[in-house]
């Protein structure tokens, strides 16, 4: 323990105020201090905090203690009524209803007129006969008077305050316990909160301390600085001015810094915008027309299905699509079109095509580049996509990817690989590369290209090739293109010198700012 001339000159006016107000024998807490001393929101903590750091405190028990708060759910109850209150009121005006006919005559959902029937039952207040008719029982007027009663006073308190259980009559209490939920109370008129109080007592060092703060003449109302006001009126003169520790470290200043992977995104714009090529961009979510068929990925392909690519559940379908891409998809897609291929031999889905989901693969703004394209012409962007796929080191469900078209006579795999070059090189600034066959329904030949990591090894940049005739013709164009979709996340792993994805969207402050170029 220091000695107490040293803790003297360290405790904040907050503390100096507890340590004389309340004697050896007090029970602390956060909310008694606040409200007794009339501390701002917070002080109170950081009063306790700092005593229970300087050993002047000590934690005697903690208490749990449960509130109820009104939901958005339970405000409508109050306005409108609560199902049980409306549930009765219709039931005594209109007899020989059956439940989805209360639940049609109300307005409400089954699922509530079904749980507010349940409640009503268990009570006694409601009955269901043979055919099904809900009726209220003969000999529970005054229950059923009750039982509204109370849901009632519970609405109104509710919609005033947060209610402390511990302060609620047993009929209250018994009653919203069964309304109220803890979790997922989105549905339900009361959440169940529950705050743990931490109670303080004080170390035998309170009594040694408070003794030498009134011995010196310290009451903690002491000014902690001079102001424009205090100079201009000379109230300064009467104060009396807190101890200034001159050896107390200053605040670290942190100048405002670009991300480092923001930085990265931009250089890698500037420089493809520098070669001549033209940025492209699009919304998040897609339509299977773009995002595959257009890409004449057949509609059976295992990459739609629901473990792959997220689905929007509402609005499920977009509007028509545009013709005659439509009319030219559909049919590369079942014969072959007009583009010299034997397509896929199906009947293609004009429904299906409608669908609506998140965007998978950055390809899908070259695909609808196509139909306006320049020609020759270079087009790129760095787009977000949407992927089921299990997170590690080299892998996120939400990433980013580089997608970039070029279109000419001349365009043939010779201008795609130095492309791949340039970005594995110049960009990612990888010193070993190499380029490996693959697979894409859209493209032919296939290209993958890897690059080595000096801790994870070898992997997958991104894929590339020419586009099939069955993409551009459809879409109205008749000469080469070559594409890529390249992993920008990736290269950023490389050109930073990260060892995990995850760090280009770490919320750690500091991890960030040590990163290159920060």
């Amino acid at each position: 323990m220091e000695n107490t001339g040293n803790i003297i000159k360290n405790l904040h006016p907050l503390e100096v105020k507890v340590l004389l107000a309340y004697k050896s024998d007090a029970e602390l807490t956060v909310e008694k201090i606040e409200k007794e001393l009339d501390f701002k929101a917070g002080n109170g903590n950081q009063a306790l905090s700092w005593l229970a750091a300087k050993h002047l405190i000590t934690e005697k028990q903690r208490k749990l203690s449960v509130f109820f708060e009104l939901t958005d759910f339970g405000r409508v109850w109050k306005e409108k009524g609560s199902p049980e209150e409306r549930i009765i009121e219709l039931v005594r005006s209109k007899q020989g209803l059956s439940l989805p006919e209360i639940a049609e005559n109300l307005g409400l959902d089954q699922k509530d007129v079904g749980s507010a029937f349940g409640n009503l039952a268990k009570s006694g207040i409601l009955t269901l006969d043979n055919a099904k008719k809900v009726s209220i029982a003969a000999s529970v007027s005054r229950q059923t008077v009750e039982y509204l009663a109370v849901l009632r006073s519970l609405l109104e308190k509710g919609a005033k305050t947060a209610l402390a259980e511990a302060g609620l009559p047993d009929n209250e209490k018994n009653l919203i316990r069964q309304i109220a939920k803890k979790r997922g109370a989105a549905d339900s008129p009361f959440r169940i909160i529950e705050r743990e109080t931490v109670i303080w007592e004080w170390t035998a060092e309170r009594d040694k301390i408070a003794a030498a703060l009134e011995n010196a003449g310290v009451s903690g109302s002491e000014l902690g600085g001079l102001t424009v006001e205090m100079l201009e009126k000379g109230t300064w003169k009467n104060g009396k001015f807190r101890a200034y520790n001159v050896k107390v470290p200053p605040s670290r200043l942190l100048a405002g810094r670009s991300n480092a992977y923001v930085q990265f995104l931009e250089h890698t714009k500037d420089k493809l915008v520098s070669l001549g090529f033209e940025e492209f961009d699009g919304p998040l979510v897609e339509t299977e027309f773009w995002n595959c068929d257009a890409l004449f990925m057949p509609q059976f392909h295992s990459a739609r299905d629901i473990h792959d690519v997220y689905h929007i559940a509402e609005p499920k379908e977009a509007g028509a699509i545009d013709e005659p891409w439509l009319s030219n998809i559909a049919a590369a897609h079942e014969n072959g079109g007009k583009t010299g291929s034997r397509g896929w031999n199906y009947a293609f889905d004009r429904t299906m095509t409608r669908r609506l989901i998140l965007r998978s693969q950055g390809t899908v703004m070259s695909a609808k580049t196509l139909p306006h394209a320049k020609i020759p012409g270079k087009y790129f962007g760095i787009l977000r996509c949407f992927r089921y796929d299990k997170v590690d080191a080299t892998h996120l469900s939400d990433f980013y990817q580089t997608e970039g078209i070029v279109l000419g006579e001349d365009v043939n795999l010779r201008t795609l690989l130095g492309m791949l070059e340039m970005f594995a090189v110049e960009v990612a600034g990888a010193k070993e590369i190499k380029y490996v066959p693959g697979y894409f329904p859209f493209t032919e030949p296939s290209i993958e290209v890897h690059i080595k990591h000096p801790q994870l090894g070898w992997f997958e940049l991104g894929g590339s090739g020419i586009f099939r005739p069955e993409v551009t013709e459809s879409l109205g164009v008749k000469v080469p293109v070559a594409a890529w979709g390249i992993g920008i996340d990736r290269m950023a792993l490389m050109a930073l010198g990260l060892n995990d994805l995850r760090e280009l969207f770490s919320y750690d402050i500091e991890n960030v700012r040590m990163r290159r170029g920060v």
